[in-house]
């Protein structure tokens, strides 16, 4: 169940984010994705078999591709999201080596739908918004929120974006997960949280 008013208020910073997001000029978008990539490789910690969920980035949203690319390099088991309907959670599949991508809605790329589909134990994902208290700002739709729910077991949660994406205070209902860390162009921000389970 979520709350009218705190649905407002995120609808209306939405609007504000999505204005901010998209004046960032391309080239700037690209010179900050690549410093986030160096951020996050410099400061985040993965084990060898631990399942990093990447995305693949549509619109003005930080692009990933190259830190999915390194962690395939490296071997890291790595899987994409795949918008299966409207209510349902995210199916996660297992990105093989080699294996090609197609198009999954949303303008998105995912491996094909005979892929093995896992759990990851990190979770890379794009944000319109976050603050201080790590506290993330989704589209909308709830399909983190759905997915994060069916899993049976809490992953690790990174957010991606541009530093100016950073509010005040984003209103936390009880089904919003916070994130464990947000990785932009200025550096990663870890946060700890008292009730970190689902």
């Amino acid at each position: 169940m979520t709350d009218p008013q705190i649905e407002t208020t995120k609808t209306a910073l939405r609007a504000v984010a999505h204005k901010k997001r998209a004046a960032f000029h391309h080239s700037q978008r690209s010179e900050a994705s690549g410093l986030a990539t160096q951020h996050f490789f410099a400061a985040v910690p993965l084990k060898a078999d631990e399942i990093v969920a990447g995305y693949w980035a549509i619109r003005d949203e930080l692009d990933l591709k190259a830190v999915i690319s390194r962690l395939m390099d490296s071997g890291q088991p790595v899987c994409l999201p795949v918008v299966l309907g409207d209510e349902q959670p995210l199916e996660l599949r297992l990105w093989q080596d080699g294996a090609p991508l197609y198009e999954a809605g949303f303008g998105t790329l995912a491996p094909e739908e005979g892929a093995p589909k896992v759990e990851p134990d990190v979770i890379l994902m794009p944000l319109l918004g976050f603050d201080k208290s790590g506290t993330r700002l989704g589209y909308g739709g709830g399909y983190y929120d759905r997915t994060l729910a069916a899993m049976s077991k809490r992953p690790r949660l990174i957010g991606f974006a541009f530093g100016l994406q950073e509010v005040d205070h984003i209103p936390r209902e009880p089904h919003d997960v916070p994130l464990d860390a947000i990785v932009t162009e200025h550096g990663v921000r870890m946060f700890t949280h008292e009730a970190a389970v689902l």
